[in-house]
């Protein structure tokens, strides 16, 4: 698979809240750090964290830029997300990829930067 339309459509799988294929695209030590928030570690902890999101609000991404080079990637864009109580919020988010191999392409690690608009 192209890794740009990877990329894209891991994007997507968070905000949809598509456990199955987030599972499936990452290693069983993924790493995941929030810049200035928490760090997940594994890939059963990913699994939690994702699976207890607040499913009541509506997201929206919107991709700028896919930038991949070897085994690193780095996206960004605009999150809008419409709360339960229809409030819209909108975040600028920059996240950088460390894939495993290029056999597999599986991400390692992730590190986001986000911040509200």
């Amino acid at each position: 698979m192209d890794k740009h339309i990877f990329f894209q459509q891991f994007n997507e799988a968070l905000m949809k809240g598509d456990l199955s294929f987030i599972l499936a695209s990452v290693t069983d030590d993924v790493s995941w750090t929030m810049i200035g928030n928490d760090v997940i570690e594994g890939k059963d902890k990913l699994a939690n964290v994702l699976g207890s999101m607040d499913h009541t609000m509506e997201y929206n991404v919107k991709l700028d830029h896919i930038i991949i080079q070897d085994l690193e990637a780095a996206v960004n864009g605009t999150i809008e997300v419409t709360t339960s109580l229809n409030e819209l919020k909108t975040y600028g988010f920059c996240d950088i990829y460390l894939l495993n191999n290029k056999v597999d392409g599986k991400i390692k690690e992730i590190k986001s930067y986000v911040i509200q608009q």
